[in-house]
């Protein structure tokens, strides 16, 4: 026979297993991203892009971005990049997209060797003046700001992550699927 603490005992395993991502923790949490208290819409810019390009913020509404500040001086910048384009190449066909603003001062001239050599295949900006970065209250690089489908600023990493990592799926899921 089955004691009142046994029984009691199978049933929170029972909900425990069913309700397991309930109780998971939660993925902001696990990247170690900083979550804004107050509501913020993130700035529009424009910049120069590789080949004579434009970047431009509004030309990715109602997408999920990840706005990153980097260079290729930067060893963490240069060991984040892999992670990056392999989150990019999974979710770019459901409403998300990288934007990587890199500071460095000779542009193009060092920045499209780094893509190139990277296989980077997300778009790229040009930020030598750190102007949007000013506008971003960039700290330190690299730097990686969450955008929401409606254009607020929904999470800031500072510092490098592996983004490709189960919590950065599920950081990326949760605001694919916000509306």
């Amino acid at each position: 026979m089955i004691s009142r603490r046994g029984l009691i005992a199978a049933g929170v395993l029972l909900l425990f297993f069913r309700r397991g991502k309930a109780w998971a923790k939660d993925p902001f949490e696990t990247l170690q991203l900083f979550r804004p208290k107050r509501q913020a819409m993130a700035p529009d810019f424009t910049v120069p892009g590789l080949r004579a390009s434009l970047v431009r913020l509004r030309d990715f509404k109602d997408q999920v971005i990840v706005l990153n500040f980097w260079a290729t001086w930067c060893p963490p910048c240069r060991e984040e990049m892999p992670s990056m384009e392999r989150l990019y190449r999974r979710f770019k066909s459901k409403g998300f997209t990288i934007l990587a603003l890199s500071i460095d001062s000779r542009g193009e001239e060092v920045v499209g060797p780094f893509v190139k050599s990277f296989g980077l295949t997300f778009p790229v900006g040009l930020d030598p003046k750190m102007t949007v970065a000013g506008e971003y209250r960039m700290a330190g690089l690299p730097t990686s700001i969450l955008i929401d489908r409606g254009g607020t600023i929904a999470a800031v990493a500072a510092g490098p992550r592996h983004w490709d990592s189960p919590a950065a799926h599920q950081v990326v899921e949760t605001l694919l699927e916000d509306r």
